[in-house]
């Protein structure tokens, strides 16, 4: 029996309600305020005259740190003391803080109750770390499209390095063949990004996952670009390690974290050798040294940490998912919406991508502008608009030049054309926004991005010291 007029009516009305709820929910996620960040309110001058407030746009390198975080900090700052080392009320008040902090940083990232968080200094070295305790003879495959602190550590191990994918599924493909010809009964590790640092994709982290374990392979995730912009579990993902850096993730004073499976980390010998890292040492009878180390994360740990830094980064993760990660993903969907949509109506731009307009991503979108020379495109948004962003290769050469499908080359002078129309260019400009950034600034680059291919810039630039600079 079909439904009654009246039922139908009331089904369709209760639909449409859902549908008004949803997308009032997602407005009011879009249309939320930005997140307090150091630097805000700071003006910059114009070499046209006057200043005008800074647009920070170049989070993929170094996001400004959240208010949230400097506050903790200045409030930690007077009790600091020395961590592991003292008896005193302030040493162990800031041991207790530091260990804290690996409890928070577990918490976050949705580590396994065996897991260790290990503090290192960034990103680069949490994987140079992980390099540096490979069992013999382990097998390495990496994609071409990786940042170079996940393609260059490896260099004690046998690497395999991949092709760049066009899709997630080729990815997946690939790594699957790859892994199909190894040793079945060597060690592998598999080492891939979460979000890249040139385009800004998502990359298809669990199912790579998936991949390895089935060919024996273990899996270290790059999250430098992906932690500070979505929520990141290990158990969920089925990663082995995940690395990223706390100046990416709003929290200055250089620190980064490796956490994951602790067999290997504790089967190697320390990474840097020195006071705490060492558990007992006693002088031989032959005039040598025994040395004991510590099986937990503080074995590579040795030295004074930064335990600033540290607490740092253990306040952005607590400030972050405070905020909540479906209000922060929502809000920064709708810049990479104006940003892209802006891009497009400037017939000049070639936005840069491996998987296809369609894929999702964070905010770092890459794009060359015919004509122009990456280096003078991104002094006239600094110098004409107060618009701070990168130009470059981004630290993944291999990735850029396979978008840009250029061989390495010397960049022209500053002021000349890097490229004709319709010709390839050498480097690229990357914007990168995240949880500060307010729409004022994203409109405005657009509004400069169409003024500057439209109009040209509108002072003179020169070359200096391989850097395009305004000519006084």
């Amino acid at each position: 029996m079909s439904a009654s007029p009246n039922a139908a009516a009331a089904t369709a009305a209760a639909t449409a309600a859902d549908t008004a709820t949803a997308a009032d929910t997602a407005c009011d996620a879009a249309c939320a305020e930005p997140l307090q960040v150091l630097g805000r309110d700071v003006t910059v001058p114009l070499v046209t005259g006057g200043e005008v407030t800074y647009a920070a746009l170049d989070y993929a390198a170094s996001a400004p740190a959240l208010q949230r975080v400097w506050d903790d900090v200045a409030a930690y700052a007077p009790y600091y003391g020395s961590v592991h080392r003292g008896a005193g009320y302030l040493s162990q008040l800031s041991t207790d803080l530091f260990e804290q902090s690996r409890v928070t940083v577990a918490e976050f990232l949705d580590c396994r109750p065996t897991d260790q968080v290990v503090f290192t200094r960034s990103t680069t070295d949490s994987l140079n770390l992980l390099g540096q305790v490979l069992p013999a003879d382990c097998q390495v495959f990496v994609f071409e499209t990786e940042h170079h602190a996940s393609l260059l550590p490896w260099r004690d191990a046998q690497v395999t390095y991949l092709n760049a994918p066009r899709t997630p599924e080729q990815a997946v493909a690939t790594l699957e063949r790859a892994l199909a010809d190894r040793d079945p009964y060597g060690p592998a590790l598999v080492c891939v990004t979460g979000a890249s640092n040139v385009t800004g994709e998502l990359w298809p982290v669990k199912e790579l996952a998936a991949a390895a374990h089935a060919h024996g392979a273990r899996i270290v995730l790059d999250a430098a670009q992906l932690a500070p912009h979505h929520p990141v579990s290990v158990q969920e993902l089925d990663v082995d390690w995940i690395a990223f850096s706390g100046h990416k993730l709003y929290a200055p004073f250089g620190s980064g974290v490796l956490a994951g499976r602790a067999d290997w980390l504790q089967a190697a010998d320390p990474y840097l050798a020195g006071g705490g890292a060492s558990r007992k040492v006693a002088r031989r009878e032959d005039g040598g040294v025994d040395v004991e180390w510590h099986t937990t994360a503080a074995r590579h740990e040795a030295g004074s940490p930064n335990v600033i830094g540290v607490y740092s980064i253990a306040s952005a993760c607590r400030a972050l998912t405070e905020a909540g990660f479906d209000t922060l993903v929502a809000r920064e969907r709708h810049l990479i919406a104006k940003v892209r949509e802006g891009l497009a109506g400037v017939p000049a731009v070639r936005v840069l991508s491996l998987f296809g307009d369609d894929a999702p991503r964070v905010g770092v979108i890459s794009f060359v502008v015919d004509g122009w020379n990456s280096s003078h495109f991104a002094a006239a948004l600094s110098a004409e608009y107060g618009i701070g962003v990168r130009d470059g290769l981004f630290c993944a050469h291999p990735l850029v030049r396979t978008l840009l499908g250029s061989a390495p080359q010397e960049p022209g002078e500053c002021g000349a054309p890097e490229a004709e129309p319709g010709e390839l260019s050498l480097n690229a400009i990357r914007v990168s926004f995240g949880a500060g950034t307010p729409d004022e600034h994203v409109e405005r680059f657009v509004g400069a991005v169409r003024e500057l291919v439209t109009q040209g810039a509108r002072w003179t630039y020169r070359t200096e010291e391989g850097r395009c600079v305004p000519a006084v």
